[in-house]
């Protein structure tokens, strides 16, 4: 088959399920795995244009972020690859110890030809805007400087504190980083000449418009026929470079089969409290995050709970975070990896096909606990939200709908969206 011209790695699972999502909707074959595939798997994604990776290098430490990275550096090289994309969260929010941009960058740059890396600072269609190397965010009616904005300031782990990226990039061990401004992004032909022939270990591009976009893909298609290259950024790389054809027919979420849902809410953002608030379809189910860590006993329990509530047929939503706001939330690693054994657990008594995770390190983890081998696209759920279909050799879970979202992803009606038409009286 024809080799596929472009490959990502995503960071995180809900980061890469958009990248997914994003580049079948142009119509174009694309196809997730969760991690190096053999032989049998990569033949069984059947012909694709682009093939992903997803892990959760986002909350790695350097050490361990080189050994996720360098194997898919490796895969995409012999596949031939044209653009590698490191695929990272839309605020580029990641510190010195945890999910290090510079290491990703260093790790995959000897794996392409260009030595220079291409950075697109925005996507516009997420609310995400870049303007003289300026990261902006939406969050709600309002748009804010990332050191400003009420999620991305006071990120439990990785607060960003400063909203140039160059600057930032520089904090993570990037010090040779060229910003090319939006007013310079209109002349193509400069543009290639300015990305082919810098010396910097980085180039970073605004972007405030999606015309914007539209020039960095042109540049970057262009830079692909004479080597391969490194690109860094959100789900606006895959916008840039795949140019929109007419799509196939894709399944929306109101059209997909209905049946129980499961769901976790591990984010602790504003935007996934208001969706568990609206929640009218689910029992929900609050499990305190410092017990789960600490007892076994207390996990049985809330297995327990958990599986009676979905034998009788309800919808159930598991949430870690306080709804009363009166006491203090706390996000941890471990948390994300109980909470991914605590699914699969349920998942082993009672086998729903339909689950959603709310949160970047909740959804890895818990993917990458569930024996599932790759995902496919199987919708749209909401602007940077993905409906994936999962590929296991599992049986009972090959099939399953999945939605991975970001904490700050997604309309409040979301959950009660994808759980279908049946309201159950929800617990607190």
């Amino acid at each position: 088959m024809d080799a596929p011209r472009y490959g990502w790695f995503g960071d995180d699972f809900t980061g890469a399920t958009d990248t997914l999502a994003t580049i079948n909707e142009r119509g174009h074959r694309a196809f997730l795995f969760l991690g190096v595939p053999d032989a049998a798997h990569l033949s069984a994604a059947g012909p694709l244009d682009a093939v992903g990776i997803a892990s959760a290098t986002r909350s790695m430490g350097s050490s361990e972020l080189r050994t996720a990275v360098e194997p898919a550096g490796n895969f995409f090289r012999a596949l031939g690859v044209r653009l590698v994309h490191y695929k990272c969260c839309s605020t580029f929010d990641s510190a010195p110890e945890v999910g290090n941009l510079a290491v990703a960058i260093e790790t995959l740059r000897p794996f392409v030809d260009h030595p220079t890396a291409v950075i697109l600072g925005g996507q516009p269609s997420l609310g995400r805007y870049c303007v003289f190397s300026n990261l902006f965010a939406a969050a709600g009616d309002e748009t804010h400087r990332l050191d400003r904005h009420p999620t991305m300031s006071r990120h439990p782990a990785t607060p960003m504190g400063e909203a140039d990226l160059r600057r930032h990039l520089a904090t993570l061990g990037l010090e040779s980083v060229e910003g090319i401004h939006y007013r310079s992004l209109d002349d193509g032909a400069r543009l290639l000449d300015r990305l082919a022939s810098s010396e910097d270990e980085a180039v970073l591009l605004d972007a405030l418009t999606q015309e914007h976009v539209s020039m960095a893909g042109a540049a970057l298609r262009r830079m692909a026929e004479n080597g391969s290259v490194l690109a860094v950024g959100a789900s606006g790389v895959a916008e840039a470079f795949f140019a929109a054809r007419q799509a196939p027919t894709v399944a929306a979420t109101n059209n997909l089969e209905v049946s129980q849902v499961l769901a976790i809410a591990g984010s602790l953002s504003p935007t996934t409290r208001e969706q568990v608030l609206a929640s009218r379809r689910y029992r929900r189910l609050r499990i305190d995050p410092v017990t789960l860590i600490a007892s076994s006993a207390y996990r049985d329990d809330v297995l327990a709970d958990a599986t009676k509530i979905l034998r009788i047929g309800d919808n159930l939503l598991l949430h870690t975070m306080s709804l009363d706001g009166l006491t203090p939330d706390a996000a941890d690693i471990s948390l994300a990896l109980e909470g991914a054994r605590l699914v699969s657990a349920i998942l082993d008594q009672y086998p729903v096909r339909r689950l959603i995770a709310a949160g970047g390190d909740t959804s890895s983890h818990l993917v990458q606990t569930l024996g599932i081998w790759g995902i496919g696209f199987a919708g749209r759920a909401d602007k940077g939200v993905a409906v994936s279909r999962a590929r296991s050799d599992r049986t009972d879970r090959d099939g399953m709908l999945l939605i991975l979202k970001g904490g700050q992803m997604g309309e409040p009606d979301l959950l009660d969206r994808f759980a279908g038409s049946v309201d159950v009286e929800h617990l607190s």
